[in-house]
């Protein structure tokens, strides 16, 4: 196999090194924007370089963001190059228009590490799916957000000084928004459930909300009633109808997810013969990432395409009613207060969703039964 890599960032470099151990893959040519110089590869500035190379066959994506992505991977694809990717944000957008492409091109498209880091989620989501119907998927699928988290319940932190102190230990960008906002969460729990119900979700209709609102004051209020409060996705197929969302959710403190610590991940599926089955383990960093890539450019040498069929659309049902921790001026009754915020119950996530939207600044979680 050989390999054109598209950016020598953390990940890409990871892959490189990895690599060198397999004789069976070779990196060819390696395009980035930084000045870099290679012994066994040629460093180039030109994706075309790659992408008019008949020798390479196929490429590995690891610049992140949807564009240029996306328009790079979609000329290798045209022309006839297998695609390994680590980006969940550009699979997450242009699932519609990669995932056909694929198959009118009859070739490998694989995205392992794009999803929990050094875990395998993915592959195993392909496994289970191969035996049983998958009705739930989700968890903990950010380390930024758990790390902040984890340090605010653990240490009564503000939130503030553990976001600069995440930013300080590479754990949380400068701008931190797609962390913290849930948005990194809403691409893996959208990528996780198309894989996982063989489908393609409206993304339009999947709500997100993040942590960036919540306080010291909201932490002590969820120890007082013995909760600890993490970013969950949730992805559900039930009776039919497809729920899907990101939110804080308050769960109890002996719950498994409540003592996930630092910027580790836990996500979970359920399925009609296993039942409920967890994995753990680092979400992102430059070897557990890139051993992901490197497993699937394996798997590519296996005959081993995506891991599901190109699903139909469809539309999500979020009318599921639950109870909530709301601090903010919520307009309804209110079922308990704690402190300065009010417990409000049988209230659907589209609603909630809704109302936060049009309050900044509010802090809602969900309250785990």
């Amino acid at each position: 196999m050989r390999i054109g890599l598209l950016g020598f960032g953390v990940v890409g470099r990871g892959v490189y090194d990895i690599v060198a151990s397999k004789p069976d893959i070779e990196v060819v040519k390696v395009c980035c924007l930084e000045e870099v110089s290679l012994p066994d590869a040629v460093v180039t500035k030109d994706f075309n370089d790659i992408l008019t190379d008949d020798t390479i066959d196929t490429v590995v994506e690891a610049m992140g963001g949807v564009h240029p992505a996306y328009e790079f991977v979609r000329a290798a694809m045209e022309a006839g190059k297998h695609i390994v990717t680590s980006n969940k944000a550009l699979v997450a957008s242009c699932y519609d228009e990669l995932l056909p492409l694929a198959k009118e091109k009859g070739l490998k498209f694989r995205c392992t590490a794009a999803v929990g880091g050094g875990i395998g989620w993915l592959s195993e989501v392909e496994r289970s799916r191969r035996v049983q119907t998958i009705y739930q998927v989700g968890g903990i699928m950010n380390g930024t957000c758990n790390y902040i988290l984890d340090n605010m319940t653990r240490l009564g932190l503000d939130y503030n000084d553990v976001l600069k102190e995440a930013q300080a230990l590479g754990y949380a960008e400068a701008n931190p928004s797609t962390d913290v906002d849930g948005i990194d969460t809403w691409h893996k729990v959208i990528l996780s459930s198309n894989i996982a119900f063989g489908v393609s979700l409206n993304r339009d209709q999947v709500p997100v909300a993040g942590i960036s609102a919540i306080s010291a004051a909201d932490v002590e209020n969820f120890k007082a009633h013995g909760y600890v409060c993490k970013l969950i996705s949730t992805g559900k197929h039930l009776d039919g109808k497809y729920s899907v969302y990101v939110h804080p959710t308050l769960v109890k403190s002996n719950a498994l997810e409540a003592n996930v610590p630092m910027n580790y991940n836990l996500i979970t599926l359920v399925g009609d013969t296993s039942g409920r089955m967890s994995f753990y383990g680092q979400g992102a960093g430059r070897y557990p990432t890139a051993y992901n890539v490197v497993q699937d450019l394996v798997d590519l040498l296996e005959g081993r395409g995506f891991y599901s069929t190109y699903g139909e659309s469809v539309d999500v049902d979020n009318s599921e009613a639950l109870t909530w921790y709301v601090r903010g001026s919520w307009p309804g009754a209110a079922d308990e207060t704690w402190g300065d915020a009010v417990i409000v119950k049988n209230v659907s996530v589209d609603e909630m969703h809704a109302w936060r939207k049009e309050n900044p600044g509010v802090f809602i979680a969900a309250i785990a039964e």
